[in-house]
């Protein structure tokens, strides 16, 4: 019997999101059914971040244990020779028995992308929020900053949550903005006077559902400037979801990587 870490990398546009759901498909589900036929029995998997429906990965991770013994090498191919082409696994490890993907992570990064230009790339239609209106990058790096540190991020929460505690660190906040192929000049005119693509990225310690979401939408509205920057720090002291931004779609998210102290990692078979 042994343990092992997983890291994803998935395109969500198809699928209900990470966790296994009563109707739809879900990167959960599908891990399990695979793991189970390859263990002959069930297999409890657990993620790291539960991504909601259309949102993407880079380095989701996950963490299971099988009764049979397979080489980590061999363990990528097999599940990735079953999986869907939108779901790869990228790297797979043997860790302790007491490791545990969600539990054990101590820092997670998220990027929400924004393609802001009059038109939208074919390319990014299903990776990226288009926000045609023109937005001022300074404004959105400036409010983007107010976040960092420890906060009560209540304000940034879901509707709907019922998170006990909406207390997190934010290591990192921050705006860039640049191309990402030729596809970036996919805009009004052959020569553009600023990149399309806005990315953000946040890292934590944890985040509440939606919070990267809604935290993107406060920024488009700073950036629109129907807000001053200031605002930022007013929503956020305020602790209350309806001061805030909209919450931005979800197919504009992206779990990029999520770390572990060495100490979680070391000793597996």
């Amino acid at each position: 019997m042994g343990s092992y870490k997983i890291t994803l990398a998935y395109d969500g546009t198809d699928f209900v999101g990470w966790q296994r759901q009563t109707s739809g498909v879900s990167i959960q589900g599908l891990l399990e059914d695979v793991l189970a036929r390859l263990d002959q029995r069930q297999v409890n998997v657990a993620g790291a971040g539960r991504t909601d429906a259309g949102v993407h990965a880079l380095g989701q991770v996950a963490s299971f244990s099988l009764e049979r013994s397979i080489g980590c090498d061999a363990l990528v191919r097999s599940l990735n020779s079953t999986l869907p082409e939108s779901v790869r696994v990228v790297t797979a490890d043997v860790v302790p028995d007491a490791f545990h993907a969600r539990f054990g992570a101590s820092r997670k990064t998220y990027r929400y992308r924004i393609w802001n230009a009059p038109v939208l790339s074919p390319f990014e239609r299903a990776f990226a929020w288009h926000v045609f209106d023109s937005l001022d990058r300074h404004a959105m790096t400036a409010a983007a900053s107010l976040i960092e540190g420890r906060h009560d991020f209540a304000a940034f929460k879901a509707a709907s949550g019922t998170t006990r505690s909406t207390e997190r660190e934010v290591f990192s906040s921050s705006i860039t903005a640049g191309s990402e192929g030729p596809h970036d000049r996919c805009r009004e005119g052959l020569e553009a006077r600023q990149p399309a693509l806005i990315s953000y990225e946040i890292s934590g310690d944890g985040f509440l559902r939606h919070m990267v979401r809604n935290i993107a939408g406060t920024l488009v509205e700073i950036g629109r400037g129907h807000r001053p920057i200031e605002w930022m720090r007013e929503v956020l002291a305020g602790r209350d979801r309806t001061l805030a931004g909209p919450t931005a779609p979800s197919h504009g998210l992206v779990l990029v990587a999520v770390e572990y102290h060495d100490s979680l990692l070391a000793g597996g078979r």
